[in-house]
């Protein structure tokens, strides 16, 4: 039996040109996977001067919350201070996910920063997080 011929214009593809094209898509999204980005575009805290962030009862002392559309984490170290820092973390600019016993915790890949100043805890975050001026009224923490 003769192998089947290809006709003019006509693209015929091997067993190895499928299979090859498949692991190159595959490693492509593999790669889109760790690109780093939680679909927000930017860094930047998205709150103006007086936006109103949060009750100040709605943060735990030692502990904190994330605000993942503002891309602000507010925290309160010790009873009556709050902290604020951008929520994106400085690996691969995901959101932290969580504040806990002082610290701000990345679960996507480990980093962790500290609750009182953003500094890094622990790795593989290369900076700390930034601080986001915040003021206190009342009961309301609001961006400065």
């Amino acid at each position: 039996m003769t192998p089947p011929v290809a006709r003019l214009g006509e693209v015929r593809a091997n067993r190895r040109i499928v299979f090859s094209g498949l692991g190159a898509l595959g490693v492509a999204a593999a790669l889109a996977g760790c690109a780093g980005s939680d679909g927000g575009g930017s860094s930047k805290p998205s709150v103006a001067a007086g936006d109103e962030l949060a009750a100040t009862a709605d943060v735990p002392v030692g502990g904190g919350v994330v605000l993942a559309d503002q891309k602000i984490v507010l925290t309160q170290p010790v009873a009556g201070e709050f902290k604020a820092f951008t929520a994106v973390c400085t690996h691969q600019g995901l959101t932290v996910t969580s504040v806990k016993d002082g610290t701000i915790l990345c679960a996507h890949h480990g980093s962790s920063y500290s609750a009182e100043d953003g500094a890094v805890e622990g790795g593989p975050a290369p900076s700390a997080l930034a601080e986001v001026a915040v003021k206190v009224q009342g009961d309301k923490i609001l961006a400065a």
